[in-house]
């Protein structure tokens, strides 16, 4: 027999409900942290559902069960009973609604598990608000941080807080704080958690800075690593006789490199194989990171881009002109791809939108892609043969 009511199931038995007020209020996360808060008031009211017309009769098992299990239920303070008169069965006293009035209520009615996660919120923030009661927010806002902290995690943050000051680390990295009795790479491990907490403390002046690394005044981690390696004697002679190097793209914008072309190659094993050439240095294994070649060295070099030819390589070249005009590309042509045709496969997700810095050559190169022209629709760098390699860059030196 069927037990709809409304499209719905009629007559919500206690675990049901368990589980749907642990799923709406406590394993989310955005309700509980706004219930924690006060920002979403309690109570919260769950409909039971109960039967309606002749849908009691029509399954007297169920309805028995629905009505017992809400009488055996421990915490009948939670419920209310309704008295509904059905033609065949006369008067019923009904439950009709489980309400919950406050946090702690809502545990009591989740049970153990939510009993044993509430300790272990006051449990850890404890050391927090005996610095400073107003933290609490800023410690429900991270709590799912907060509760995944061991009791020792708790107290040495706390110990950490005070010794927080802006300027701190001016000119330095992060790692380098001058720390008492506390690892710097606790502190970044828990950056997230301390920056929120920080910002109570001194009023807003951490997001006012723009973040904890800021505020403290230290320098930004190195990223965007990039390869560097000279392609001849002279270069590298002048690079202190280093044949291969890494430096962050930020860094790498702000010195020149001594030589009078820079190669540009999209991926760092194509960039491993290149052969010597005169007077260049190559910048490899950037990928996507071209934020750089706006650097105002650049302007007095000649510098070519060599990378894959499918829509996302030359969507790198059109950005890599963004920043530098004159880049010339290598490789990228049309003429490369009937010599390698043979050895093209499928690009597995080709860009949407056509790059709008391409010149007229490389733009009708992209459109043949996307169209399907050729065998298929990517040549990676790597599958190009050594000795037309060495022929095109002869070429562009020359």
């Amino acid at each position: 027999m069927k037990r709809e009511l409304n499209g719905g199931r009629w007559g919500l038995l206690p675990a049901q409900v368990k589980n749907l007020i642990r799923q709406r209020e406590w394993d989310n996360l955005s309700s509980l942290r706004a219930r924690l808060l006060g920002s979403r008031a309690f109570p919260v009211r769950v409909g039971l559902k109960p039967p309606r017309g002749s849908s009691a009769i029509s399954d007297m098992v169920h309805f028995q069960r629905f009505v017992d299990e809400w009488k055996s239920f421990p915490y009948q303070d939670h419920v209310e009973w309704s008295s509904k008169n059905f033609r065949e069965l006369s008067e019923q006293r009904i439950p009709a609604f489980v309400v919950i009035e406050s946090m702690q209520h809502l545990i009591q009615f989740l049970g153990n598990d939510a009993l044993s996660r509430s300790k272990v919120w006051e449990r850890n923030m404890k050391p927090f608000l005996r610095i400073d009661k107003d933290l609490y927010p800023a410690l429900v806002k991270c709590i799912d941080i907060v509760e995944k902290l061991s009791l020792k995690d708790a107290e040495l943050l706390a110990k950490l807080l005070p010794q927080l000051k802006q300027g701190l680390g001016e000119g330095q990295y992060l790692r380098a704080l001058p720390l008492i009795g506390i690892d710097t790479k606790f502190l970044e491990n828990h950056q997230i958690l301390i920056e929120e907490l920080t910002d109570v403390i001194h009023k807003g002046a951490v997001s006012a800075f723009g973040g904890l690394t800021a505020w403290l005044g230290c320098l930004t981690n190195p990223k965007g690593w990039l390869t560097i390696r000279p392609l001849c004697h002279t270069a590298m002679a002048a690079l202190g006789g280093i044949p291969i190097l890494q430096i962050p793209g930020e860094l790498l914008k702000q010195h020149e490199l001594p030589a009078s072309n820079i190669l540009v190659v999209e991926n760092l094993q194509s960039g491993l194989a290149l052969p010597d050439m005169p007077d260049t240095i190559a910048v490899i294994g950037g990928g996507k990171n071209i934020a750089w070649m706006d650097a105002a060295w650049l302007k007095g070099k000649r510098v070519g881009y060599w990378g894959d030819i499918d829509t996302w390589g030359l969507s790198i070249l059109s950005d890599a002109r963004d920043k530098f005009v004159d880049i010339e590309s290598l490789m990228m042509d049309v003429e490369t791809v009937k010599v390698h045709e043979d050895r093209m496969v499928p690009e597995p997700n080709p860009v949407e939108s056509s790059p709008s810095s391409l010149n007229e050559d490389e733009a009708r190169l992209f459109n043949d892609l996307i169209s399907g022209r050729f065998h298929s629709s990517r040549l990676e760098q790597e599958r190009l043969s050594s000795d037309y390699i060495r022929s095109k860059l002869i070429d562009w030196l020359s």
